[in-house]
């Protein structure tokens, strides 16, 4: 792996309920970039991520991540991730939940004042999680990923039912936390978002269509919008 990646995989094969998700799939995740994962629905996107964070079983292949293999004791404190579902205690307040996270992973008392001010999250500090809103309580579980400041934050589908504003909002963290040396993977199947990232790797099929920017993204297809662009590449993968 070069000193750039933060992640590097390697021939990954992936079956899940006996259909090959991930078919010997190789890419790279730069350090400290906000690193766009893009693809529909089934892509095996969220997979993908399973891996990264070492909680998928593998066929074959290689997942590395800062230098050790996905999974590693010693990456536990190191990686950040926020699944689909928000991973948090309804029964417990904002506060409690960033309080116990804080605790279980020893960072200090005031992130969690810095991380319920991050996420937007001020005036619910107080009020039990399973009465907010969906939308409030994907912010908590990001709140918890960020609580022990992660060298590489993986988020699958972090913006899924937010507000416009939120979204930018978030976006504008995701950039803050990289321009500090963080990593940052996002994975999320509104192409939209594609043009907020500094890389995107494209997925479709369990195979990697392009690794580009969204720059090269519109070169190489000649187009502006980057859904038609991502289009037109998949297509011409699949003739």
């Amino acid at each position: 792996m070069t000193d750039s990646a933060a992640v590097a995989v390697d021939g990954l094969r992936v079956r899940r309920g006996g259909r090959l998700v991930l078919d010997g799939l190789s890419l790279k995740v730069a350090r400290g970039c906000v690193t766009g994962l893009l693809g529909p629905n089934g892509a095996g996107k969220t997979t993908l991520i399973r891996c990264i964070v070492g909680v998928q079983v593998v066929e074959s292949g290689t997942v590395s991540v800062l230098g050790e293999p996905a999974g590693s004791p010693q990456l536990r404190a190191r990686v950040g991730y926020v699944t689909q579902a928000p991973s948090v205690y309804g029964d417990l307040t904002v506060r409690e939940n960033l309080a116990y996270f804080a605790s279980i992973l020893g960072a200090s008392p005031g992130r969690v004042e810095e991380v319920v001010e991050t996420v937007g999250l001020g005036e619910a500090e107080g009020r039990l999680v399973n009465r907010l809103s969906g939308g409030q309580r994907a912010r908590v579980s990001l709140a918890t990923a960020l609580v022990n400041e992660p060298d590489v934050l993986v988020l699958d589908e972090p913006t899924v039912g937010l507000d416009p504003v939120l979204r930018r909002e978030l976006w504008e963290d995701f950039h803050a936390l990289a321009a500090e040396g963080r990593t940052i993977l996002v994975s999320s199947h509104v192409m939209d978002e594609a043009a907020r990232c500094d890389d995107l790797l494209l997925l479709r099929d369990g195979l990697l269509v392009a690794a580009l920017t969204p720059g090269e993204l519109r070169e190489r297809t000649g187009l502006d919008d980057l859904e038609a662009a991502f289009l037109r590449l998949a297509e011409e993968g699949h003739e």
